[in-house]
């Protein structure tokens, strides 16, 4: 295992606008981009058809050189070079765990790291995308929750870690060979550090690059938001993105969401059931995806499994049952297999598809809720955090 290089973030600074140097062609809408072009020069008659050759050669081909964009005159190109970059982030350590998955740490503007990760499976390749360099939501059963929100990533920084995976994975097509309709990566799930509806506007112009039919070109129905219940932005990200929803719900009665899942207090249960029931008419989503982690003797009784199918009635859905990921100094044990087993199948015989995700990366501290940066890994003790959930 590859250690990680320590980091201080101390300062709680949530910056809308991108870094101070040259401006970074990664991240910017077509119609941002358009309009940096023409304040560099571009003819404003040439602006839209320049986007265009500029976007393929970005985001289809994965061109970080303008000096390779050999359909742009030598003249333009290097006014580019001088005006713009092209800059997605850091890898500072990559490591691969003994089932596949990969977890890079990698390094933004200044000087902040988070954590990304790849998982390989036979039908698919899903990556993990963080959204916030920390978190907001202090989730007590959340590794990433205990450590401070720093700041929100801009959209460059979000869609520059689908490219940073892109180019590990050697996923870029080769000009003049044939097509390849293999995608090793094939899903994005915004399931990483961070509450990705807390940094609606940046996940939004990220996910819809990720979306372009010119580019990524990724299926809506490829891409998976997660949250932990921010009501207000939810018909949001179905009028906006259009993509799958995940819910971190993990509780069935507000007195135990609260612990779990603070945000709860301000939007409980009933809040959000209700927001839930219009989202797939509004986005035309299959069906929501409530995540379920299955905490020792906190949320796991046959009751518990019982009150979600009534909560969720009438909601188009699937449950999926996570094992809790241990990590150290956490509060919380995971549910025996029998227990896991049994809670899955009240859920399948009330007609949910109940899958039992298999942790991954554990051995690389990849696994759901174990994403962190290093410098913050084990701050707090189990006592401390205890104490903090009143479990």
């Amino acid at each position: 295992m590859t250690a990680t290089a320590p980091i201080t973030q101390d300062m709680l600074t949530i910056p809308r606008k991108a870094p101070e140097g040259l401006p970074n062609l990664v991240g910017m809408t077509r119609d941002a981009m358009r309009e940096a072009l023409i304040a560099a020069g571009t003819p404003e008659k040439q602006a839209k058809m320049r986007v265009g050759q500029i976007w393929q050669w970005i985001y289809h081909w994965g061109v970080r050189d303008f000096a390779q964009m050999t359909n742009l005159a030598k003249d333009y190109r290097a006014m580019l070079a001088e005006k713009f970059v092209i800059s997605v982030p850091e890898v500072v350590t990559r490591q691969v765990s003994e089932d596949g998955t990969r977890k890079y740490l990698v390094r933004i503007a200044g000087g902040h790291e988070v954590e990304i990760v790849y998982i390989p499976e036979e039908d698919r390749g899903t990556l993990c995308v963080s959204s916030q360099v920390g978190c907001t939501l202090t989730c007590s059963f959340c590794h990433t929750g205990t450590q401070k929100l720093v700041r929100n990533l801009t959209a460059g920084e979000i869609i520059g870690q689908v490219m940073v995976a892109r180019d590990d994975l050697d996923e870029w097509p080769i000009p003049g060979a044939p097509k390849n309709e293999t995608r090793l990566l094939s899903n994005i799930v915004l399931m990483g550090m961070g509450e990705p509806l807390y940094n609606f506007e940046n996940v939004r112009d990220a996910m819809k690059i990720a979306m372009d039919p010119h580019g990524i070109q990724l299926s809506r129905r490829r891409i998976t938001l997660s949250t932990s219940g921010v009501v207000p932005e939810i018909s949001r990200t179905a009028e906006e993105i259009g993509c799958q929803l995940a819910i971190s719900f993990h509780a069935t009665t507000d007195e135990v969401r609260d612990k779990l899942v603070p945000i709860n207090k301000r939007w409980n249960i009933a809040e959000l059931v209700e927001a839930l029931r219009s989202y797939p008419k509004v986005s035309n989503s299959e069906r929501i995806t409530f995540e379920y982690v299955m905490l020792d003797g906190v949320n796991d009784s046959d009751d518990d499994a019982r009150r979600l199918i009534k909560l969720i009635d009438g909601i188009p859905a699937k449950i999926n049952l996570i094992p809790f990921n241990e990590w150290p100094g956490a509060p919380y044990k995971r549910s025996s297999n029998n227990r896991i087993r049994r809670f899955a199948d009240i859920i399948y015989k009330a007609g949910y598809a109940s899958p039992i995700r298999t942790p991954r990366g554990e051995d690389i501290m990849a696994a759901c809720g174990q994403l962190k940066s290093e410098t913050e890994r084990g701050r707090k003790t189990k006592a401390q955090i205890a104490a903090e959930t009143g479990l």
